[in-house]
């Protein structure tokens, strides 16, 4: 099957890397991601932005130049950014904005309704939110006039699944990443979001699983295709992510 890697990170410590809640990430390059992933067939992918690299663009433009034109930049930006940054930034192949509720280093939600209009309304940007989906309901009135929208680890919590739900319904993307840290029936997630809209999972590896309880397994692969039928195996694993990307 092809792939579309649509969340995974690279740490280069010739860049900054700021502890984040007591924790400093392993030194994770290009070169690393390259060789664990040799034995899947990934055509492509979304370099993610953690919490540890905060407004560092540096890192992530260097690491696109080295996985090529195949893969795209999600970056996290002050909102005081100028125009001329963000259009540089889309030059290079970043593709979207990143807002990270769940550890910080990024913009906080005050700004969430402002910035992701101005970068899909600049450069075509979606934004991606890491967030708990229990804490969805109080914002989920501004997702849903947003223009385009992904939210990471299929929400990470059982409780809000529902939530969740409701706006995977409505047009809403959602990451299949993270398996070894979320807190939920995975399988259950999985058919339950691609019921309410099949255009709406991307799997991820989530690589190298920063903070997670066990680290991404190529059987997290398998468990989709014994899921789902090759048509949506397709999908899940490269099209979607591919299509939302790289518009």
């Amino acid at each position: 099957m092809r792939i579309f890697d649509a969340h995974f990170h690279i740490i280069d410590f010739d860049f900054p890397i700021i502890e984040n809640q007591g924790y400093m990430p392993p030194s994770y390059a290009v070169e690393d991601y390259q060789n664990e992933t040799a034995d899947l067939n990934v055509l492509g992918g979304a370099i993610v932005s953690g919490s540890f690299q905060g407004f560092d663009q540096e890192y992530l433009l260097k690491a696109l130049k080295q996985m090529g034109s195949t893969f795209c930049g999600v970056t996290q930006l002050p909102f005081t950014v100028t125009d001329e940054e963000i259009i540089r930034l889309n030059k290079n192949g970043v593709k979207a904005l990143r807002f990270n509720i769940k550890r910080g280093g990024s913009e906080d939600l005050s700004k969430f309704d402002y910035f992701a209009r101005r970068v899909f309304d600049l450069v075509g940007w979606h934004s991606e939110l890491y967030i708990d989906s229990k804490a969805l309901p109080e914002i989920s009135s501004t997702i849903v006039k947003l223009p385009a929208i992904s939210i990471d680890h299929l929400g990470l919590s059982e409780e809000g699944l529902p939530h969740l739900l409701k706006l995977v319904d409505k047009g809403i993307r959602v990451k299949a990443t993270g398996f070894g840290r979320v807190e939920l029936n995975i399988e259950n997630a999985l058919n339950s979001i691609y019921d309410s809209n099949p255009d709406a999972l991307m799997f991820g590896t989530d690589l190298p699983s920063t903070r997670a309880k066990r680290h991404f397994e190529y059987a997290d692969i398998e468990l989709i295709q014994r899921l789902f039928d090759e048509k949506a195996t397709e999908k899940i694993l490269y099209t979607n992510a591919l299509k939302w990307y790289f518009k």
